[in-house]
């Protein structure tokens, strides 16, 4: 919910039911209650808030509590939103967690209520309004941080990942000529030249693929982070004049860097 009130706009489902937000302590209290030796056995306890919300009146309280400004909400007809469900399916068999899934949009669309007075009788929590909950505690600079990098995660995975196997892709391709210019600029003689550009152009498509599936995610952006460093020396030593080429391409590699250790910093979910 945090990563959605970072849009500069509500991406309203096509059709949400309502919701009744519950604090996270008084799930914990329950959790605690129930392992207690005198909690009741065989009991179905329903954990609802005290207030039902919509799902965009829940995001733009999230907002408020990030002490960001109201937006408007735009309202998704349902093929588009079932696309984008469908994104997240096949986003998650890369081994990805993203929470706009199929799953998701069957639990949105019948909404999340329920009668928590058996829950109060049984435990004797008091639903807390969350609310009054999050005016209790402002949010911190670390929760507006984290709200913002939570939706430019995916980009920052994709992008680069995409960037690392496209470039394999076209220097196998329509670069191959000019990546051997660059062998034979820097007088490498063939067939050395040629190895050394279908090496690279592998390295490239593996680190890509390995960065696409979180399983080897890390590993990817470990690999791309010495393949740079190898680079900017080997085309130091090579081709010194890529330096003063307008285009950038030696000092592009900084960036990417940099981008390369952002990427590693917030690649836990949890």
């Amino acid at each position: 919910m945090r990563g959605l009130a970072a849009l500069p706009f509500l991406p309203a489902i096509s059709a949400t039911g309502p919701l009744q937000l519950v604090w996270l302590d008084d799930v914990v209290n329950t959790i605690v209650f129930c392992l207690s030796p005198h909690a009741p056995s065989r009991v179905v306890l329903e954990l609802v808030g005290p207030r039902s919300w919509s799902f965009a009146d829940a995001v733009s309280l999230f907002r408020r509590w990030l002490r960001w400004p109201e937006v408007p909400s735009i309202r998704l007809p349902g093929w588009l939103s079932a696309c984008v469900y469908k994104l997240g399916d096949a986003v998650s068999l890369l081994g990805w967690r993203p929470p706009v899934r199929t799953s998701a949009q069957r639990e949105m669309v019948q909404g999340a209520t329920g009668d928590g007075r058996r829950w109060q009788q049984v435990t004797g929590i008091n639903p807390t309004d969350v609310a009054t909950a999050l005016a209790r505690e402002p949010a911190s600079v670390q929760e507006r941080w984290f709200a913002q990098l939570y939706i430019l995660k995916p980009l920052v995975f994709g992008v680069f990942g995409l960037f690392w196997l496209t470039t394999g892709i076209i220097s196998l391709g329509p670069g191959w000529d000019h990546g051997m210019s660059l062998m034979r600029e820097g007088s490498v003689a063939e067939p050395m030249a040629s190895l050394a550009v279908i090496a690279g152009a592998t390295a490239d498509i593996l680190i890509g693929l390995a960065i696409l599936y979180r399983p080897t995610s890390r590993y990817g952006l470990l690999a791309a982070l010495l393949i740079s460093i190898a680079y900017a020396i080997i085309g130091t030593l090579l081709v010194p004049r890529l330096w003063r080429d307008p285009l950038g391409p030696m000092l592009k590699i900084w960036p990417v860097m940099v981008l390369n250790v952002v990427a590693l910093a917030i690649r836990e979910d949890r």
